[in-house]
């Protein structure tokens, strides 16, 4: 009767993890802004469709909030900085 050996190795894995700074720019609702002034500011500041910007002003009526944009925080701080000039709640999360 032959002996059976079990040989055990160990091998390093490398794994690629790849991290990413993206954060979201996100408009509050309100009761003093109009549908109208947040659409036409989210065209002008966030370079939406008309589409998108309706779609985006009824879910942060409805919703309460709504994300409008996704980017570096470098990118979408002058975005939030203009939505805020405009009397309007957005926040960098």
């Amino acid at each position: 009767m032959i002996p059976e050996y079990q040989e055990e190795t160990l091998t390093d894995v490398l794994e690629a993890v790849e991290t990413t700074d993206l954060m979201d720019l996100v408009v509050f609702n309100d009761d003093f802004n109009t549908f109208e002034h947040v659409i036409q500011t989210l065209i002008r500041v966030c370079k939406h469709t008309n589409e998108q910007a309706e779609q985006c002003t009824y879910l942060i009526h409805y919703k309460g909030k709504c994300t409008v944009k996704h980017g570096t925080f470098d990118f979408l701080r002058p975005m939030r900085e203009a939505i805020c000039e405009e009397g309007i709640d957005a926040r960098i999360m």
